[in-house]
């Protein structure tokens, strides 16, 4: 062997030793996944389960039964096996011959739902205006949120018997006239009449007085909402607006309302469903005649004398409930799109 093949064995031999020395240590792969004790796991299975259980429990297994029972003919007195199925009578039976009574609930509804998007501004407003710090801004939220700690059912009962009492209630007490029976008077403020309906539509008395009751709740609801989404809004926004040249109002509409988008969406579909949904409050009320609802619609027919009829019943409430699902699906539909862009 020649020494020029030994010196380059040596020289391989060497920086092999030396690739070996300073070789980068191998780093363990992290296994993906946390490790739960016992304990852990039971936790997060009754956190997760228990909610999901009464979730299904008492809204997707009624909403269910409602869509299929609203396809049958039962009293609440019978038993189960006299269930009939009378495919889709029940929705001929509202639109033809209870058509009167469907178009007042709805047309009462659609008020409610334009009134309580009024309310929604004025809550805006106010929300806009203790935004600036004002003095005694906390003193004026907390008088604000309030009522809405309050379910309607106990807004109906307060405004029932301090508010709108013949005989004691704190309007009568101011109105120069003779007392009002803001409840129980159901003569209208206006009315209409349709080509396919026999009686006409109209707002009655006693359910302006009820709208009344809901706006003292709805407002603070509002207001707190959009109090959380001023807090939000980038201040620089504004600043760079004012130096711009541009007024209060020319702020408020090109800078500050864009940036409450998500509240604007949030805040009107729980003004619609808020809106379709009420009962409790009339119910508070006695159900006085003229303030009829969808919600009224279903219970009366669920729990009428005799047993109620269940499916006729059933059937109003899924029409109610397509209507909360429209409004429904355009939130989700709206959130996801922000969400991919």
């Amino acid at each position: 062997m020649t020494a020029t093949a030994v010196d380059d064995d040596a020289t391989a031999t060497l920086e092999g030793r030396r690739g070996r020395r300073f070789r980068k240590p191998a780093t363990r792969r992290r296994r993906s996944g946390v490790n739960l004790s016992v304990g852990d796991r039971a936790w997060l299975v009754a956190m997760v389960g228990i909610p999901a259980f009464l979730h299904l429990v008492f809204v997707w297994i009624p909403a269910i039964l409602t869509v299929v029972l609203s396809f049958m003919e039962w009293d609440n007195l019978a038993p189960l096996d006299a269930i009939t199925y009378v495919a889709t009578a029940n929705y001929r039976l509202i639109f033809t011959v209870f058509k009167n009574d469907l178009s007042a609930a709805l047309f009462n509804n659609l008020i409610l739902m334009v009134w309580l998007t009024i309310c929604s501004a004025v809550g805006m407003l106010i929300a806009y205006l203790l935004d600036k710090d004002v003095r005694g801004s906390r003193f004026y939220q907390s008088v604000y949120y309030f009522p809405v700690v309050l379910s309607l059912a106990v807004v109906g009962f307060i405004w029932k018997s301090t508010m709108f009492s013949r005989d004691r209630g704190l309007l009568n007490s101011i109105w120069p006239g003779d007392p009002v029976d803001f409840v129980g008077d159901g003569t209208k403020l206006f009315d209409f009449s349709l080509p396919f309906l026999d009686a006409p539509l109209g707002l009655s008395r006693n359910f302006a007085a009820l709208l009344i009751a809901m706006a003292w709740r709805h407002v603070g609801y509002i207001m707190v909402m959009y109090l959380a989404g001023l807090k939000a809004v980038d201040n620089s926004l504004r600043e760079a607006a004012a130096i711009d040249g541009a007024n209060e109002w020319q702020s408020f509409r090109r800078v500050v309302f864009p940036s409450l988008k998500p509240i604007n969406v949030v805040v009107a579909v729980i003004t619609v469903i808020e809106a379709l949904r009420a009962y409790d409050i009339v119910a508070a009320l006695n159900e006085p005649r003229g303030t009829e609802v969808m919600g009224t619609l279903v219970t009366r027919s669920l729990l009428g004398e005799g047993g109620g009829r269940v499916g006729f019943g059933s059937a109003y409430g899924v029409v109610l409930l397509v209507l909360c699902l429209g409004f429904i699906i355009w939130y989700v539909y709206n959130h996801y799109r922000e969400t991919d862009y």
